[in-house]
């Protein structure tokens, strides 16, 4: 099937549910927040194209209510201050929703921002469990489409043991995302009467971790998992290489990020992370999505999938909510209200979402929504054979 077989279910709908785009109709804003220079613009330039690819597919259908929808983008450099100055400028702009955050530290210096604001915000990329922790969840305006750590720590921790490697090594840096991870690998482990036999803390920058590994090695550990979102992963990786020591190095998303797989290169091969999406053609909607980017921005690989289409999936989500509102009050608390109580199903990239949201749950991504991941060759494929056939369906929360 071709792309226009499957778009219907998402941009037929908006374009059933708007009128014909006029000329000089006043754009519908949406903010966008992230790291699009910097450590972190791997991941924060496909979060960006992944929205603005999606943005082009709902103007295209006639936007919302013939408004066409527009990002208003503000570059937080993975830099805390910056992103809570970003926060609060972009509270000015009129937007009805932001989409925003890759780095943990930095969603959550603003998250007070928004919440104090009843400002919806929707992360796309950050997983630091506390991000949708902080507030109690009936009162909280702070989303989720990216699969929190405590998730995916349980999701990995569950793939180790049940290959035997049972003593623990974990390699975190000190930064909220490496705190929460650690924690995260922590009580996942405790879960299954574990616990880790060595961990190693160290700032970001770290160009030698040579003294953990061998105290990690000395330890007994027959595995380590490292959480850090930048190129520590990579020191880890190649010092493991140096000192001969084959021991399996598994892990979140970052894994999958140049900063690992490039940095790292044949010590990065049979790397192991949890993944909600692979880019590989498995499904006609990860087709039509792969196929729209690569014409879109000229380019054959996608730096971070999962951030794309993530971030995809997000600009949907929430312009299937605002679609929902009857009497055009798109205010904070309107709209926090439609995303909780969307009616129509999104059969998106990432997932099938069917009430991805609630006032208890602001996560929409659940464990059966995660595969293994395996760098080879360079790249990310399925670990498993069954996850790849399991990856045809695209899955729903539970």
């Amino acid at each position: 099937m071709n792309r226009r077989r499957w778009l219907p279910c998402g941009v037929l709908l908006l374009a059933c549910a708007s009128v014909a785009l006029a000329q000089n109709a006043k754009p519908l804003r949406i903010g966008l927040i992230g790291p699009f220079t910097g450590p972190s613009a791997d991941f924060g330039i496909p979060m960006l194209n992944g929205a603005k690819l999606a943005v082009d597919e709902i103007n295209a259908a006639g936007g919302y209510l013939g408004r066409p929808l527009e990002l208003v983008v503000k570059d937080d450099t993975a830099n805390p201050d910056v992103g809570l100055k970003n926060s609060q400028d972009m509270l000015k702009e009129d937007v009805v929703g932001t989409i925003g955050f890759c780095n943990t530290g930095v969603a959550m210096r603003s998250l007070e921002t928004f919440q104090s604001a009843k400002a919806p915000l929707i992360v796309p990329c950050a997983t630091g469990t506390p991000i949708t922790a902080k507030y109690p969840a009936p009162e909280s305006y702070i989303f989720r489409t990216s699969a929190r750590d405590a998730i995916q720590a349980p999701f990995v921790v569950d793939d180790i043991v049940s290959r035997g490697w049972t003593k623990v090594a974990i390699f975190a840096d000190k930064t909220p995302y490496g705190e929460g991870g650690m924690n995260d690998v922590v009580k996942a482990l405790a879960a299954k009467n574990l616990q880790p036999v060595y961990v190693a803390r160290f700032e970001l920058g770290v160009k030698d971790l040579q003294a953990e590994l061998k105290a990690a090695q000395a330890a007994g550990a027959n595995v380590v998992f490292s959480y850090t979102v930048g190129p520590e992963n990579a020191v880890i990786a190649k010092g493991r290489q140096a000192l001969k020591w084959a021991v399996p190095q598994v892990g979140a998303w970052p894994l999958s990020f140049p900063f690992f797989m490039d940095g790292a290169k044949e010590a990065a091969e049979g790397a192991l992370m949890a993944q909600t999406f692979i880019a590989e053609p498995s499904n006609e909607r990860r087709i039509s999505f792969l196929s729209a980017y690569a014409r879109k921005f000229n380019t054959k690989k996608i730096t971070v999938p999962m951030a794309a289409a993530q971030a995809y999936d997000t600009v949907y989500l929430l312009t299937y909510a605002i679609l929902s509102i009857r009497d055009g009050n798109l205010s904070g608390p309107s709209v926090k209200n439609a995303l909780e109580t969307m009616p129509r199903v999104y059969y998106g990239v990432t997932a099938t979402h069917e009430r991805p949201f609630s006032k208890d749950d602001k996560d929409a991504m659940t464990s059966n929504m995660l595969v293994m991941g395996l760098v080879k060759n360079g790249a990310v494929t399925f670990a498993y054979p069954e996850d790849r056939t399991r990856n045809l369906f695209v899955q729903r929360k539970r």
